[in-house]
């Protein structure tokens, strides 16, 4: 009998548009660059709204990020999936960033409970 081996891929899916109609689709491994390369911190003034300019800023140092570093793979994905991704606006990163808060107050559970 062979030994497999299943890895459980979590998808979330973030609505981009006030109407529902546009949506992009987030992986765990999407939200663990995220981590890693601590996107979020320091992204929102300190009025806390989300709009294009914050978007903008987060896309300019992802792209600093990719000039500066040679493999970083993972944050290419990231890139293409989600923040370079023809229906991230202000309203999906918005909603981006409360699924990453969520998704981290929930590893913080799972993390207390061992």
């Amino acid at each position: 009998m062979q030994n497999l081996n299943y890895y459980y891929i979590y998808m979330y899916t973030i609505t981009t548009n006030k109407s529902g109609t546009r949506s992009i689709n987030i992986t765990d491994e999407h939200l663990c660059t995220i981590e890693k390369y601590q996107l979020l911190t320091g992204l929102l003034d300190s009025n806390g709204i989300v709009d294009e300019g914050v978007l903008d800023k987060l896309k300019l140092t992802v792209r600093s990020l990719i000039a500066s570093q040679s493999d970083c793979k993972d944050l290419l994905d990231l890139c293409v999936d989600v923040i370079f991704h023809d229906n991230m606006k202000a309203l999906g990163l918005s909603a981006l960033i409360e699924l990453y808060h969520d998704w981290t107050a929930e590893d913080e559970l799972e993390t207390e409970e061992l």
